[in-house]
């Protein structure tokens, strides 16, 4: 039985001729789009992280002690156990500035393990649950209550870290022994990795002594903002009026990390446009040399038929062929590379969420489209030149 002669099955078989430099072709192009893959799988991950955990927070202001921003910022997108302390008496100032609607606060205090906890190094929040707005929806849905004195949930991370398999888990906190009654949902914050108790249990803290805290100490204020205030004129004021402290609009979490950012993608900007460049004159190079290979041949076709548009389809599907298998070998390598290496960059390891699968799957749909494109556009010019070629003319040459 003989196969059915269709332009893609002669499209396959030209691919096939010159197997040594179709592989170095596909190389070329799986190279390009694994950096793709690679670069976009970076660039969204930090992206994605700042906006989650803005999104997440419930609140229009973070109000911290002077120059603690960063120390914040550190806790909530890259999970750094780090303590700072403001006086509490600061809440009821903040309060009082027109514009504020409601406010909670939070304290962070930092475990060691083999000092003061069972547990590895992470942050202990105590939070108030009377005012509290950021923790109680998750508290909610988990277990439907709240905290009592002695009990504590955990962020999914630290659940993992406590190796927490069972709820109602007993752990010492700072000499304290707390009950373990929940895990949270993952939210892609720097919150996973905290352990969650009521705000009442740090007197029993401080009869041990085991904790780097005052009484009336808090570490962070979150604040919302009445409808038709701009949370950053209401920013402004705070730090105006309350010289302790430093007022962060949520919109404004992470900035430094999105102006880092912005100079990662840069580079990786311009690394791509001329990897990508230096593609196209590659894929030149081998269609042209091909092109003067096979004009003779495409004389003949011409000769007996074969009009131009046929020519055209002939070499468009051989790139379309050697572009696809470059580009899905890139892609699997690109995100094997984006896998395996989060953990050798600080700026990634230290990032509590990662890609979706739609994340993923539209990086990869782009970088397939890239890279075929660049493959196509590359031997645009050697096929106009070969589909022109005069039948008789090119059957003459030698």
């Amino acid at each position: 039985m003989t196969n059915e002669f269709t332009l893609f099955s002669l499209a396959l078989k030209n691919v096939k001729r010159k197997p040594f430099r179709t592989c170095m072709l596909i190389a070329a192009i799986g190279l390009l789009v694994s950096a793709i893959v690679f670069a976009l799988s970076f660039v969204r991950r930090v992206d994605s992280s700042i906006k989650i955990t803005s999104e997440r927070l419930g609140a229009d202001l973070l109000i911290v002690p002077t120059e603690s921003s960063g120390a914040a910022e550190d806790i909530l997108l890259e999970n750094k156990a780090k303590s700072f302390y403001m006086d509490k008496d600061i809440v009821e100032r903040v309060r009082n500035i027109e514009g504020v609607d409601s406010l909670t606060y939070q304290t962070y205090l930092v475990s060691i393990t083999g000092v003061c906890c069972d547990v590895p190094e992470s942050i202990i929040v105590a939070f108030d649950q009377g005012t509290d707005f950021i923790i109680r929806p998750w508290l909610n849905k988990k277990i439907g209550r709240r905290l009592e004195r002695g009990e504590a949930i955990v962020g999914s991370e630290s659940a993992f870290n406590i190796r927490l398999g069972l709820t109602e888990v007993d752990t010492v906190l700072f000499g304290n022994i707390f009950k373990m009654v929940g895990v949270l949902d993952k939210t892609g914050t720097g919150l996973d990795t905290a352990i969650f108790i009521d705000d009442n249990n740090i007197a029993d803290i401080f009869k041990k002594g085991k904790a780097n805290i005052k009484p009336d100490q808090i570490s962070v204020i979150f604040a919302k903002v009445r409808s038709g205030y701009d949370p950053y004129k209401i920013a402004s004021q705070i730090e105006g009026s309350i010289i302790e402290v430093d007022a962060v609009a949520r919109k404004d979490i992470g900035k430094s990390l999105i102006y880092t950012l912005r100079d990662i993608n840069r580079a990786f900007t311009v690394t791509l446009s001329l990897a990508s460049i230096l593609s196209i004159f590659l894929v030149w190079a081998v269609f042209s040399a091909i092109a003067n290979e096979r004009a003779k041949e495409v004389g003949i076709m011409r000769a007996i038929g074969a009009k131009e548009s046929h020519i055209v389809m002939i070499f468009c599907l051989e790139v379309f062929v050697i572009g696809s298998i470059g580009s899905i070998l890139g892609i699997i390598s690109g995100t094997a590379f984006s896998l395996l290496l989060t953990k050798s960059f600080t700026i990634l390891k230290n990032l509590s969420n990662d890609l979706t699968v739609t994340e993923r799957s539209f990086i990869d749909v782009l970088s397939f489209l890239l890279g075929t494109v660049i493959c196509i556009f590359g031997a645009l010019l050697p096929i106009q030149r070969i589909k022109k070629l005069e039948p008789l003319l090119a059957i003459k040459e030698e």
